[in-house]
């Protein structure tokens, strides 16, 4: 009787994470996250803080699938020394958010370049005081103001030799 008890709870176990109702804990691959604008550098505290600035639970969960555990030892916010907003200029007229950030906003921030690129959803690719490509964002359903503030807590600019 205990053992076909286990059987049963093991097999509707294994239905709910069949029918998606246990992906907390999956985790995607490098090419996956990718594809979904994250490049798996991200702490699991930024998706925190991301969901803060989207009120979008499906990409919030898509960071947890892609970002790193916090350790007790390491930095708890990312920084990064500048910005490029990439994206496509023909589907630009279907982000009026990011037109409106990049028309009204975009000269605040001096560290933040924009790059054409052809098919490109618009993203924020995050860069290493080297200028190294670090982290890769997309910002398609972001609003004008969550631009503006997520630009000013994590990238702060090298300083300058002279």
């Amino acid at each position: 009787m205990a053992r076909s008890l286990s059987s049963a709870a093991a097999i509707a176990v294994v239905l709910l994470c069949i029918s998606g109702l246990c992906r907390g804990a999956e985790r995607l691959g490098t090419r996956e996250c990718e594809e979904l604008g994250f490049t798996g550098l991200a702490l699991c505290s930024d998706c925190t803080a991301l969901g803060e600035f989207v009120k979008d639970q499906e990409l919030v969960e898509d960071c947890r699938k892609c970002c790193t555990e916090d350790s007790d030892d390491s930095i708890s916010k990312l920084v990064f020394y500048g910005a490029i907003i990439e994206v496509c200029m023909r589907k630009l007229v279907f982000y009026p958010e990011v037109v409106g950030f990049l028309e009204g906003d975009k000269d605040d921030f001096p560290f933040v370049e924009t790059r054409s690129a052809y098919g490109s959803p618009p993203k924020l690719i995050m860069l290493d005081d080297k200028g190294e490509q670090k982290e890769t964002i997309r910002i398609d359903n972001w609003k004008r103001e969550h631009i503006r503030q997520f630009l000013k807590e994590k990238v702060k600019p090298a300083k300058s030799d002279s």
